[in-house]
């Protein structure tokens, strides 16, 4: 477990970090640029940290953009709170809403990939006097399921899809962090093939069972790894203070989420949203964001070719390429 206030720590490629106590957490954020304009707020997913946007929080500053980049709770040097249902979307939602409360802005723009995407997308829904606009990475807008989604995981995909293996008290926790670098190199590579090749294999080989794909991980395997010698040993340090029980309880909170989700609007309308699709992620594929123009008024589309799951680290010129562009035309600071 982390400590209770974890010292600052320098992590190369990032701004030093910065920290506020809210919502009942002391949570660490890094910033950078001029605090003009519209900020944007960029949130990470799982397993990763604020680390994982070092490419983009470099760029929007560069660009005259004003960015912050939480370790959101659970991770980084963020506290970890010790309840699963202090993961919930109420939650993490409200984390954002106090980090602008305590840097003082009205709206922002959130920007999220994985689960992160998952909680921007969200905003509009459970706080939209807070929000300027929103980027999804990877990760679609899905309006609520009509029934709880452990239920449909399990229906569709068994017992062994890792959505549902994480539901198990402290195994997944167990096996992610027997071996954090053999766990960080399996997650953190790039795409072994098209999505075409993924929807070719056996369907015992389309489970989403990747607590058996990482036990039959060759840690000295070095194809497709996405991250150089230096930026595994971040991400390996962090989570070997950290582990990934927090992470791994924003899982567990799918089926509450779902639940108090049921009066929640579902439509964006007067929100200007941007949807980043990766080619070749297997998880998020493109085809999930087909019909999320029948939800959001004002929707723009951009696929990023090449690339997986890992979009802002596998392809960050493109990432930031759209990001700039969008912000500007959009949001321009004047």
């Amino acid at each position: 477990m982390p400590q209770d206030n974890p010292a600052p720590a320098l992590i190369p490629g990032m701004p030093a970090p910065s920290f506020a106590q809210f919502n009942g957490v002391r949570m660490a954020y890094y910033e950078a640029g001029p605090r003009r304009g519209v900020p944007i707020v960029l949130c990470h997913g799982f397993p990763e940290f604020s680390y994982s946007w070092r490419h983009q929080i470099a760029a929007l500053a560069a660009a005259g953009r004003w960015v912050i980049a939480p370790d959101q709770r659970g991770y980084g040097l963020t506290e970890v709170p010790q309840a699963v249902e202090a993961y919930d979307m109420a939650h993490l939602t409200s984390d954002l809403v106090g980090l602008l409360d305590h840097l003082g802005v009205e709206k922002a723009v959130f920007c999220g990939h994985d689960w992160g995407g998952i909680i921007v997308w969200q905003m509009p829904l459970m706080h939209p006097e807070r929000v300027a606009g929103i980027i999804g990475v990877n990760t679609p807008f899905v309006p609520r399921l009509p029934m709880d989604p452990i239920a449909m995981f399990r229906r569709a995909y068994g017992e062994d899809m890792y959505i549902v293996h994480f539901q198990k008290p402290g195994v997944a926790d167990a096996q992610l962090a027997a071996d954090v670098e053999k766990t960080m190199r399996y997650f953190m590579r790039r795409p072994a093939g098209s999505q075409d090749d993924f929807l070719a294999r056996p369907a015992e080989r389309r489970s989403l069972a990747l607590q058996d794909g990482l036990a039959a991980f060759d840690a000295a395997d070095q194809r497709n790894q996405l991250l150089s010698p230096q930026e595994l040993a971040v991400f390996v340090e962090t989570f070997k203070r950290t582990g990934f029980t927090g992470g791994i309880n924003w899982y567990r909170n799918f089926t509450r989420n779902w639940e108090r989700s049921a009066d929640l609007p579902t439509r964006i309308d007067h929100v200007p949203c941007l949807m980043i699709m990766a080619e070749h992620d297997v998880v998020l594929p493109p085809s999930m964001a087909d019909r999320m123009g029948d939800q959001i008024s004002d929707l723009e589309k951009v696929l990023v070719e090449g690339s997986g799951h890992w979009t802002q680290q596998e392809k960050p010129e493109r990432v930031n390429q759209i990001l700039i562009d969008w912000m500007d035309r959009r949001f321009p600071n004047g």
